[in-house]
């Protein structure tokens, strides 16, 4: 067993390296593989002496290096995200967006497009570009800290009632944000529309170093997190009477989810199904332990993440798709093939 999953964890990081260094060949201006190669040797002192196309080198180091390194960052973070969250809830069928994290982040995106010449005109002076980055992910962390709070009673926290104060919370901030998008513009109705679908094409270096501390930590510190969650897939009760501070648990995987999840949608957008596909995928691969499931899902989530920016960038080059209609595609027949599987078992 230990050496099945050594296999496969060794399987997922060579998986996830081709898919990154063939992501860096293919786009609009395509780059032969032993360019790609050489540019990023030289970076670690290799061929220096080797020529190398000043277009190439251009299109990578600020677009494509960019971009590949933001769609990892993001997909390890939707990915160990979602995986956190059905363990609490204890549900295949949940993932991030259930306790409002991606609702408040698009209310507060969406706010800030349709307003910021007028209600945000001094932040936009101060913040620039990362106006919306910072808005969306303050918006994400309001949203999942008013449910948390709303599922409270007594000084515990319950998961039934933070999944029912998340749909509140969803269906409010999406009937704000449908009305805030009744009074934008042409214009702001292209950026909201292409905000929601979701897409990495905002990537720089800027947008990669601002997020990684964000997505660095709940990387380190969900995976410890694994044996806390096997023993809360016991219920409540049971894993109270054998000494787990279930509290303790419930909060700072929220806090950790919202962190992770509210800082790629606020440079990504709305990325659907990731959260959703990925755990599920990796149980059906090396089990439910959630030691083992967290980080696969990291990994996992990460190389599916690559592998769809690279579709939305080909299936009708020059044109883009945006990533969001990719997951959700790739999404929606699974999420229907769980409902229908296991529907006599997804009680909440």
């Amino acid at each position: 067993m230990v050496k099945q999953r050594v296999f496969l964890y060794l399987m997922l990081s060579g998986l996830l390296i081709s898919s990154a260094v063939l992501s860096l060949c293919v786009g609009a201006v395509g780059i032969p593989l032993k360019e790609v190669l050489v540019i990023l040797g030289k970076k670690f002192g290799l061929f220096s002496q080797w020529p190398v196309s000043a277009q190439y080198e251009g299109v990578l180091n600020i677009v494509r290096i960019p971009r590949v390194l933001l769609g990892l960052l993001v997909g390890a973070a939707l990915g160990i995200s979602g995986a956190a969250i059905q363990g609490i809830f204890r549900n295949p069928l949940a993932e991030p967006s259930l306790i409002g994290i991606s609702a408040g982040a698009s209310l507060m995106a969406v706010l800030i497009i349709v307003l910021e010449l007028s209600l945000f005109a001094a932040l936009s002076n101060l913040l620039g570009y990362y106006l919306l980055v910072f808005g969306a992910f303050a918006g994400a962390g309001i949203a999942s800290l008013i449910v948390y709070q709303l599922s409270r009673n007594e000084g515990k926290s319950n998961v039934a009632t933070m999944l029912l104060a998340g749909i509140a919370i969803n269906a409010l901030a999406g009937a704000l944000t449908g009305l805030v998008t009744f009074a934008a513009d042409d214009h702001q109705l292209r950026n909201i529309t292409f905000w929601m679908l979701g897409s990495l094409a905002g990537a720089t270096w800027e947008t990669v170093l601002a997020i990684s501390p964000f997505v660095m930590i709940p990387l380190l510190l969900l995976p410890p997190m694994g044996k806390a969650l096997n023993t809360f897939a016991l219920g409540e009760l049971q894993a109270s009477q054998l000494g787990l501070k279930i509290n303790k648990v419930k909060r700072n995987i929220v806090i950790l989810s919202t962190m992770a999840v509210g800082a790629s949608v606020a440079v990504s957008g709305i990325i659907s199904f990731v959260g959703l596909l990925v755990p599920h995928t990796v149980r059906l691969l090396i089990g439910v332990d959630n030691k083992q499931v967290l980080p696969a899902s990291a990994l996992c989530g990460a190389l599916m993440l690559t592998l769809a920016d690279m579709l939305c960038r080909t299936l009708l080059a020059p044109v883009e798709l945006p990533i969001g209609v990719i997951t959700a595609l790739l999404g929606t027949p699974l999420f229907l093939y769980i409902l229908v599987k296991d529907k006599k078992k997804l009680v909440l």
